[in-house]
């Protein structure tokens, strides 16, 4: 910090006040509900949910700031509003500087104050690390060179940043795009018309029914001797659920597949039910948590990037895990379908470890020998099933689909072989869009890290240059750093 500057602990002039929640709200206006209530929506987004009469309320205004003290967004500032003040936000004001300069000084904390939140419950900001950051106090002519610099900089910034996110959103509309092509034969159309004696879904299909039965037969067997066991140990614990036949699901009409694109004479329409071993989910009594036991997923521990959390996963006991496992286990080449909340975030097992998920999520047992695990999860997240989730979804509370329903989506059946290519087809398109997509966020994390940069010189009195700060020392209304400081203190 320079010299002719001035350091304050912030919490030593700042004033501040928690919001509460109103005694009376409407959500309609009128002469007597008059004044906003600002919540997190309204803060965030400017979006007015409910008014109050005012009773028993914090008011807040447009020179103050808002903070989120509560909640995963505590630290978030922004500028006020007039209306009540919501009970998870602070409005704060510091007497005597620009607003804006104030403005940036608190953002540029965001980060610290967030992921330093105190609370085992709910995070709240922790206000003995807000309260004594330095702050740091120069002329009010300043003061506002320096918002006038930070401003100009940051929109140079952000319109860079609108381009990297216009480019994401490009990448996302290109891969949907690679997808749909892939599963109405475009992208082997050429490779297609070079094959001699190229095999027919219609010989796949009839391979996968003989293969399913054979299936269902061995699991049979197994149940027969875990029932056995557990006859021998004096029937303690719960009987082991029984297996069920094979689901013949009912063919496609054409009224099914009639809003999409036509698939190649070689392949056939078949359901996503009929291509499978099985698709299902386990019991959906929860069994009981124990310390140190076998692996319990939910669709919490599914991520966005498609890995599984296991280090939060909840844990059963191994005699629960073997009784759930004899209806449905998930192995390598499986594809664990989330069915609640985020349908469809579905991923591939590509791994060997022993590990259940719950009800909240479907099993899709793929029949490795005859088809192309790969091939059927790159269909599971394609157009074509987003569009069949939607025929299908429930919404509720929390949007869910079942199980039947997955098992009638329908599903683009071709030859293993050629199966095989399609997956080179896609892989090859969606290797170039990783790489671009992994420089954009590259630069996306560079923009944080200058903003940041920005933020840092400037309350360390870095960002102007010499010239500029001899002509803020120019202006009529200029005054030494410790003249205002001792002003404020006086207030």
């Amino acid at each position: 910090m320079r010299e002719d500057w001035e350091t304050v602990k912030l919490g030593e002039f700042a004033t501040h006040e928690k919001g509460k929640k109103p005694k009376n709200q409407k959500t309609e206006q009128d002469d007597v509900f008059k004044f906003p209530y600002i919540n997190i929506e309204a803060f965030e987004k400017g979006v007015i949910e409910t008014y109050t009469d005012g009773e028993k309320c914090r008011f807040c205004f447009e020179d103050d700031f808002l903070m989120v003290w509560d909640g995963s967004r505590s630290g978030l500032v922004g500028k006020g509003m007039n209306g009540a003040l919501g009970s998870t936000l602070v409005r704060i004001n510091l007497p005597g500087i620009e607003n804006n300069y104030a403005y940036h000084f608190l953002s540029s904390k965001y980060q610290e104050i967030n992921t330093r939140a105190k609370g085992s419950g709910t995070p709240h900001v922790d206000p003995y690390l807000l309260w004594n950051y330095d702050f740091s106090i120069c002329s009010l002519a300043e003061q506002r060179a320096i918002v006038s610099k930070i401003e100009e900089l940051f929109s140079d910034l952000d319109k860079g940043v609108t381009d990297l996110k216009k480019a994401q959103d490009q990448l996302k509309i290109y891969r949907q795009a690679v997808l749909k092509k892939a599963f109405e034969g475009e992208l082997t159309k050429e490779w297609r018309d070079q094959q001699i004696d190229l095999p027919t879904a219609g010989e796949l299909l009839g391979q996968i029914k003989e293969e399913r039965q054979k299936h269902y037969e061995q699991q049979l067997e197994n149940w027969k001797q875990a029932v056995k066991a557990w006859e021998e140990k004096g029937k303690d614990g719960k009987k082991p659920s029984r297996i069920s036949k094979p689901k013949i699901v009912p063919e496609v009409e054409q009224e099914d597949v009639e809003k999409y694109d036509k698939i190649p004479e070689t392949w056939h329409w078949s359901r996503f039910g009929n291509v499978t071993y099985k698709i299902g989910d386990i019991d959906h009594k929860m069994p009981k948590t124990v310390e140190g036991g076998m692996p319990y997923l939910s669709t919490g521990n599914i991520k966005a990037n498609g890995t599984i959390d296991f280090n939060n996963a909840k844990t059963i006991s191994r005699a629960d895990f073997d009784r759930l496992a004899l209806k449905i286990r998930p192995e390598r080449g499986d594809i664990i379908f989330p069915r609640y909340g985020t349908i469809g975030r579905n991923i591939l097992i590509d791994f060997d470890k022993e590990f259940l998920v719950s009800y909240s999520c479907a099993i899709v047992k793929n029949i490795l020998n005859l088809m192309d695990a790969k091939f059927a999860l790159y269909y599971s997240i394609s157009p074509v099933i987003k569009r069949e989730i939607k025929r299908y979804t429930v919404q509720t509370t929390q949007a869910n689909i079942g199980i039947a329903s997955i098992e009638l989506f329908v599903f683009p059946l071709c030859s293993k072989k050629e199966q095989h290519q399609i997956v080179q087809e896609i892989e090859s398109r969606l290797s170039v869009c990783d790489k671009v997509e992994e420089s954009i966020n590259e630069s996306l994390e560079k923009a944080e890290a200058l903003r940041q940069s920005i933020l840092k010189k400037a309350f360390e009195g870095r960002l102007l240059s010499n010239e500029e700060i001899e002509k803020c020392k120019a202006a009529p209304d200029y005054e030494p750093a410790a003249v205002l400081l001792e002003k404020i203190k006086n207030l």
